[in-house]
């Protein structure tokens, strides 16, 4: 090779070396940088310059022209990658599904000392002293009292859930907000991807490492499925939907429900609407919803993936009350998979029981010819009324409750306590016209709290008292809880060790690029030596001549 040729070589040496090590210092530079792949060196020869060519020589005659920085590309695992943010997706699942059982034991606070379980035992211990001397006046204001601290407790305990209901309602919206932020930000990446790519001369690595860990981000919010084009844009699914293509994104959008405020994620492409007359479009989104809450929950079938959905399910998509247990097919595909509607629903439960068995038993103790157990107005006591409708009608007959119209039913939402015996406890009497007290009625009220009549719901067969129902309901969050906490534990560690197993390909190693910075360092002190015996070369043999 000609000495000046040789130079080329020299300087190619020089120039990639330089590079490598540029590569070397920005990986240590982002060694604890969140979501930076390390990137590695590839080096090539640069174009033979052929001599001559000879059809019978094994090889054509050829000189090289040194080695070249051909391309500097991300070390990752595609498998690793999409297993990470499956597991990921599944982790927060169980993640918030446990978060809200934890809520809903704290509410129900039987673990922190201020509890309703006191209020319901406090009310039983009322109707006891009621029994042995139902005519003393002290024992009925009692039963008042504890009636008043049942219906509070009841009621704190019932808005507390309606509360984190519409928490986690806010959460949703969030969620959504924070989703299609993130599908703006990767068509974004996409564009300044593709047009990186397409002038062929530099990889996107960190723009890649921006991409990558949005996709992280989402797939802890939603089941995704991606892949990339030709053009290097990728494309995102989420729940078998397209969300973000090469150059669309189709956000997710939100109804909101006129009467609970409840959002609903679904997918506006997929819905027809209507105009209003102010030009306000009205979806109809019944087959267009991102997710079917329907579904049974299932690892096998990977409807366990993502915090949104988790929040979804356990918000519900109303505010629960006893009727929702009433029919089992209704119960197995509406409620029993939502944490606060099922709760709602068997709370509220055992407080219409409670009170329509008290209501009750005044009601078939009361004479309406002497005024026994009535009001100024001739009908039953109650010590439990409805707040928006009347408990009997005008001739003291019991108005049927209409599921149709919840006004008519005794649920929590519609209770109050009867402000005329609040003022005069004395007014219950118990002491009958011809003087004698009213032991029966009492003793009846007392058999309310022993008699084994109430289920949890249509799948629990066992048969419990008031406060056995109570204490059952209770036990049931704290299982769930705690299975939950389980699977998140356990899940926990699933996702930690194929984070570690991706980390194994994707982290930045300081021995290795401390190493390889030793490599490319010696290697351009090599290319300079090289070119430094050339330049002497070079030199001799012109002074020689000269």
């Amino acid at each position: 090779m000609p000495l000046m040729g040789s130079l080329y070589v020299g300087a190619s040496g020089l120039q990639t070396n330089q590079n490598a090590l540029n590569t070397t210092a920005h990986n240590m530079s982002n060694i604890d940088t969140t979501g930076y792949a390390r990137q590695q060196v590839s080096l090539s020869t640069k174009t033979y310059n052929t001599l001559s060519i000879n059809a019978s020589s094994v090889a054509n005659q050829q000189v090289g022209l040194g080695v070249t920085y051909s391309e500097v590309r991300q070390v990752r695992d595609y498998f690793l990658d999409q297993t990470y943010r499956k597991e990921s997706g599944r982790s927060a699942f169980y993640e918030a599904s446990s978060e809200a059982l934890d809520e809903v034991e704290s509410l129900l606070g039987e673990l922190y000392g201020v509890s309703f379980s006191e209020a319901l035992d406090n009310l039983w211990e009322a109707v006891q002293e009621l029994a042995k001397t139902p005519e003393n006046s002290v024992n009925q204001g009692l039963l008042m009292q504890r009636a008043s601290e049942f219906l509070s407790s009841a009621t704190s305990v019932y808005d507390g859930l309606n509360d984190y209901q519409d928490n986690l309602n806010l959460q949703v919206k969030e969620d959504v907000d924070r989703i299609n932020e993130i599908g703006k930000k990767l068509k974004t990446l996409n564009d300044d991807i593709r047009k990186i790519e397409v002038g062929g001369t530099e990889n996107p690595n960190d723009l890649l490492d921006q991409r990558n860990k949005l996709l992280d981000e989402l797939s802890g919010y939603v089941n995704i499925s991606y892949d990339e084009d030709i053009f290097g844009s990728v494309m995102v699914s989420i729940e078998g939907e397209p969300f973000v293509t090469g150059d669309m994104v189709y956000e997710i959008g939100l109804q909101q429900d006129s009467v609970t405020g409840f959002y609903t994620p679904f997918w506006p492409q997929n819905s027809t609407f209507t105009l209003t007359n102010e030009g306000k479009k009205v979806y109809n989104i019944e087959d267009s919803k991102v997710f079917d809450i329907t579904q049974t929950i299932s690892s096998d079938l990977d409807t366990d993936i993502g915090g949104l959905k988790a929040r979804i399910i356990a918000r519900g998509d109303h505010r629960a009350n006893f009727t929702d247990v009433a029919d089992d097919a209704y119960y197995d595909s509406t409620i029993s998979q939502s944490v606060i509607m099922n709760v709602q629903a068997e709370f509220d439960q055992l407080i219409h029981s409670v009170v329509t068995a008290i209501n009750g038993v005044f009601h078939g103790a009361a004479d309406p010819a002497t005024g026994y157990l009535c009001g100024e107005d001739g009908t039953p006591f109650q010590i439990f009324q409805k707040i928006a409708s009347d408990g009997y009608d005008a001739g003291g007959l019991p108005i049927p409750e209409d599921t149709t119209h919840p006004e008519t039913l005794y649920t929590i939402a519609n209770l109050q306590i009867n402000s005329e015996l609040t003022e005069q406890p004395s007014k219950l009497g118990l002491i009958k016209a011809d003087g004698s007290t009213d032991q029966e009625t009492a003793d009846k009220l007392k058999a309310l709290f022993t008699a084994e009549n109430y289920n949890l719901n249509p799948n629990v067969t066992k048969k419990n008292t008031f406060t056995g129902y109570y204490s059952d309901l209770v036990s049931q969050v704290a299982n769930s809880g705690q299975v939950y906490r389980s699977i998140v534990s356990s899940q926990e560690d699933t996702v930690a060790a194929i984070e570690t197993a991706r980390q194994q390909v994707i982290g930045v190693s300081s021995d290795d690029e401390l190493t390889n910075m030793i490599k490319y360092q010696n290697a351009y002190n090599a290319a300079s030596r090289y070119i430094n015996v050339i330049d002497e070369m070079l030199e001799h043999i012109l002074t020689a001549l000269g």
